[in-house]
């Protein structure tokens, strides 16, 4: 495996310390672990390595390993989520909770000035929030297996488009290098977006030199004609 490479990826993300498991592609491990979510997809992720799709130490030791082969490793902070930094620990006052109907209490994750932070203690009128990652400073630990690296580039060009915009219902065509993108979405995307995005796809896969996108939406719920009200026979 090498930079640049597109993998089918399984694995498995737990702290070290706790032995809990906070990630994985996993439906079992997911619903044995109380983490199951019914609107992501389980089974296996397609990743390009180097581009930091997965956590930075992860990325890493991704580089060099054997297909189907299973492997065990540990990393430090640095490699996960950071260090904590005690500057991102803020005294805050209580009041600003109160304006917003929040009644701070210890556990309790609030958005603050857009920073999301948890809080730690709430002593009179300060309130002590931490906004660092809920993971830094642990170590963790990853089990993970690859079991192929993908030659398609309509599936590459499909995984890309999934972790950058998180939806399931993609269709991509891709004839003598030109792509056609079409996304459920409600509007198109803006073209500052549209031109980093087809810069970031023609960087990985460059056998793709045109792109067009176009946004689709559900029109069956639109054209939906409602339903005429109940004659009340009473």
């Amino acid at each position: 495996m090498k930079k640049g490479d597109f993998v089918e990826l399984e694995y498995t993300g737990r702290i070290k310390d706790l032995n809990l498991v906070f990630d994985t592609t996993s439906e079992k491990e997911a619903k044995e672990n109380n983490i199951y979510d019914a609107r992501a997809s389980y089974g296996h992720v397609i990743i390009c390595i180097g581009q930091g799709h997965v956590i930075k130490g992860l990325d890493e030791q991704l580089e060099g390993k054997e297909l189907g082969k299973e492997y065990h490793i540990e990393l430090s902070p640095e490699q996960g989520f950071g260090k904590k930094n005690a500057k991102l620990i803020q005294l805050v006052a209580t009041s600003k909770f109160i304006k917003q109907k929040i009644n701070p209490m210890p556990g309790l994750q609030v958005n603050i000035d857009g920073m999301m932070g948890m809080i730690r203690t709430v002593s009179g009128g300060r309130t002590l929030v931490d906004f660092n990652h809920p993971l830094a400073g642990k170590e963790l630990v990853y089990d993970f297996k690859i079991n192929k690296i993908v030659k398609d580039d309509e599936e590459k060009l499909k995984a890309l488009l999934k972790l950058q915009f998180n939806l399931k219902d993609i269709n991509v065509e891709i004839k003598e290098g030109n792509a056609t993108i079409s996304l459920n979405i409600k509007q198109e995307l803006p073209k500052p977006v549209e031109e980093k995005l087809t810069e970031h796809i023609k960087e990985l896969i460059p056998s793709i030199k045109k792109i067009e996108f176009k946004a689709i939406q559900d029109k069956a719920k639109e054209n939906k004609l409602p339903e005429k009200p109940k004659e009340n026979k009473s």
